[in-house]
């Protein structure tokens, strides 16, 4: 059984990187195991390893007594004395046994213990070796597929790569090389699971990390990543040096470094912006290349309204609204894009609005309308002490033309409550 044995560690140290220790302990539970199957699981049998015989010893102990009823467990005094002369009555013996003796079928347990041992092993040196590498870019060779999902070759370990993180134009066949993004590493009952992405932003963000040596020596910094994955990513980067270019660097010379990054993502378009602490201004950023007129801001509701040429509309908008949808997520503000002629047509509708309530004419109207009040309901909602904050407006004013938009709100109600048929001067 030895030989056996023998030759089993010897395959498991050429093929597995495990510590030697492991396999120690690994070969004493398999002998141990394989022991208590011949001579019983209730004998009491102890397992060491020998290291100037380079071996496992097992002992079977047994307590010495004047009369054996039971030789599992028990050794007459006469017979403990061949063995150790000093051997009293109440003695425990350990008793080497002859390992070689287990045959054939305790063999075949030893190795099978020795085999889910070093499985278990296995299991736990992965789980060690990747538990704080989340965020990292990994390679790999597609192994086999698996009801969608890729499972990745890593060496001396696999991966999946889900169905629901691979990017929905990719393809891939057997053996083919692949670049991925460590996004957990789950410990489970089984192997240690780890999983990958290629649609997450922080691939993204790691492939910027390689490719641009500015953003791993922190003078160019990752803001913020807006992607849809295999379509389009957009990123904004700044710099903690006034004389590097964030989006220069992340470009590379002529656009090497960028175009490195769309290749490994087979095509997707990256959009490179400057981040900017002004929440309009990175707006701008993030719409580009459409030419942006004017900026209105809804602080309270962190929205915008975005004024752009007529012949730039579709443009910020982008291929089935996919522009301004990353400009949103990239800056985190609602974005309402409107053209110049479709802007101005409602201006005009809100300033004819506005000065139909008496007391306001077009200079008053148009003051409004810059501070953002566009109906009559804006202004009946608004607050006395915020109209007065107006150019023009004092607090009588101000009382006045909201009595006035509410009064004016109440006769369109009234109006529309009564019947078709019916009018205001019968009695």
């Amino acid at each position: 059984m030895i030989n056996e044995l023998d030759r089993i560690l010897e395959e498991v140290r050429k093929d597995k990187d495990l510590d030697k220790e492991i396999l120690i302990k690994t070969l004493e539970v398999a002998l141990l195991k394989a022991a208590k199957n011949k001579y019983g699981h209730n004998s009491e049998i102890e397992a060491h390893f020998n290291s100037e015989l380079g071996e496992v010893e097992l002992f079977q102990f047994r307590n010495v007594v004047k009369e054996v009823k039971n030789p599992k467990s028990e050794i007459s005094l006469e017979e403990s004395k061949h063995l150790d002369p000093d051997a009293q009555i109440g003695d425990s013996l350990g008793i080497k046994l002859n390992t070689a003796e287990f045959g054939r079928i305790a063999a075949q347990t030893a190795k099978q213990v020795i085999i889910q041992n070093i499985r278990e092993a296995e299991r736990e040196n992965t789980y060690q070796n990747y538990k704080d590498r989340k965020g990292e870019l990994v390679n790999g060779i597609v192994q086999r597929f698996d009801r969608g999902d890729i499972i990745v070759n890593m060496g001396k370990t696999e991966a999946i790569l889900p169905s629901k993180e691979q990017v929905p134009r990719e393809h891939y066949r057997l053996r083919d090389r692949i670049k991925a993004y460590i996004l957990d590493i789950k410990k489970t009952t089984k192997d240690p699971q780890i999983v990958l992405s290629r649609t997450h932003t922080g691939f993204i963000k790691e492939l910027f990390k390689t490719e641009v040596p500015e953003i791993n020596e922190g003078i160019v910094t990752i803001k913020a990543i807006a992607r849809e994955p295999g379509i389009r990513t957009k990123i904004a980067v700044d710099s903690t040096n006034p004389d590097v270019d964030p989006v220069g660097a992340c470009v590379g010379t002529k656009g090497a470094r960028v175009q490195n990054i769309v290749q490994e993502l087979r095509g997707e378009k990256i959009d490179i912006v400057p981040w900017s602490d002004d929440p309009a201004k990175f707006v701008c950023n993030a719409l580009a290349p459409a030419e942006i007129l004017e900026v209105i801001l809804y602080n309270d509701q962190r929205a915008m309204e975005i004024i752009v040429p007529d012949n730039q509309t579709s443009l910020a908008i982008g291929k089935k609204g996919q522009n301004v949808r990353l400009a949103v997520k990239l800056t985190g503000w609602k974005i309402d894009i409107k053209s110049k002629s479709e802007a101005e047509g409602e201006s005009k509708t809100a300033l004819e609005k506005l000065m139909q309530i008496p007391g306001i004419g077009e200079t008053s109207a148009q003051a409004l309308l810059n501070e953002g009040y566009s109906s009559p309901q804006d202004i009946a909602k608004a607050e006395v002490e915020e109209l007065t904050k107006l150019p023009g407006f004092g607090e009588k004013k101000a009382q006045a033309i909201k009595e006035a938009a509410e009064e004016m709100l109440h006769q369109v109600n009234t109006e529309e409550s009564l019947p078709d048929d019916a009018s205001l001067d019968e009695p």
